[in-house]
C-alpha cells in the first residue's frame, strides 16, 4: 500500500499541501497534489505538484532550478492535507521571494506590503 492509499483526496482527486522549511518551518507555498504527484514526491524525494491551471503534474522548480528536497511528509488528523517539510534550494516564489507569503496587510493603508526583499529577478530566471 501505498502514500497515496493513506490520505484522503478531495472529489477533484486532490490534496492540499503547506510547503514548510524544514528547518524553520516557515510557510513556503501551498500547493495541490494529485496521486502522482503525492508518489512522485515521495518516490523522488522532490517536490511534485498537480499543476491546476495546465492540468498537468510538474516538479516543483523544474523551470527555475529552485527545487524542494523533501526532509519529511506530515499529515493532518483527518489525512485530507498535508505538511510537506523541504530543504529549498534558492527561493519558492515563482515572483522572486523566498516565500510566497512576502507580503503583509496594512490596516492603515488597506493594501498589502511587501514584507521582505527579492532574492532572484523573475525576468532573468524565466526568460
Amino acid at each position: 500500500m501505498s502514500i497515496a492509499d493513506r490520505v484522503e483526496f478531495d472529489a477533484d482527486g486532490l490534496i492540499p499541501a503547506v510547503i514548510t522549511d524544514a528547518k524553520t518551518t516557515r510557510v513556503l507555498v501551498l500547493c495541490y497534489l494529485n496521486r502522482e504527484a503525492l508518489e512522485r514526491t515521495v518516490a523522488e524525494g522532490t517536490v511534485y505538484v498537480y499543476r491546476r491551471s495546465k492540468g498537468e503534474v510538474m516538479q516543483k522548480g523544474v523551470t527555475s532550478g529552485h527545487t524542494q528536497r523533501v526532509v519529511e511528509v506530515r499529515a493532518n488528523c483527518d489525512c485530507n492535507s498535508l505538511e510537506i517539510r523541504v530543504e529549498q534550494e534558492v527561493a519558492a516564489c515563482h515572483a522572486g521571494y523566498y516565500s510566497c507569503y512576502y507580503r503583509t496587510w496594512d490596516e492603515n493603508t488597506q493594501s498589502w506590503e511587501e514584507a521582505e526583499a527579492r532574492i532572484f529577478d523573475p525576468d532573468e530566471v524565466y526568460a
